[in-house]
């Protein structure tokens, strides 16, 4: 990767709120491949949904995230995990470990930054997979325990 994509990288991250940490992951990590076949393919059924064209979805979304995926994905008070950085053609970076430093409404900062909320991330200690994804009019949000 150059250093030119690698800042663009850190932008947009950081433009989400998000601080890149210099932790390795998990050695039993799913490959982000994989990971997004997980929270994508066929047969995924979302945690929960919620109308994408409804008022207030964006909120509802991040409420939701919030309830639903935060506490899956970091332990109290480290607000530390990895992420596929969002955006387009982004997979390839791999997992890049990060800590909120903005919470809450991570799915809104990173729609803000990317034009869509959607994202990949596993927990610190690689048991969790969340994930917003967007399928048609509904944003979904898929919490997978990996144990």
């Amino acid at each position: 990767m150059s250093n030119i994509e690698e800042q663009k990288i850190k932008r947009t991250l950081q433009g989400c709120g998000l601080e890149i940490t210099d932790t390795e992951a998990p050695t039993a990590a799913p490959s982000v491949a994989r990971a997004i076949q997980m929270v994508a393919g066929i047969d995924v059924e979302p945690t929960v949904s919620i109308d994408a064209a409804g008022h207030g979805s964006l909120e509802e979304l991040d409420r939701q995230w919030h309830e639903r995926a935060r506490s899956a994905l970091t332990e109290p008070g480290s607000g530390e995990f990895f992420i596929v950085p969002p955006g387009s053609g982004r997979s390839t970076v791999g997992w890049v470990s990060v800590r909120d430093i903005a919470p809450p409404g991570l799915p809104s900062r990173i729609a803000a930054a990317t034009g869509t909320p959607e994202f990949v991330a596993l927990s610190a200690d690689g048991t969790h997979l969340c994930a917003v994804t967007e399928e048609e009019d509904t944003y979904w949000i898929i919490v997978r325990s990996l144990d």
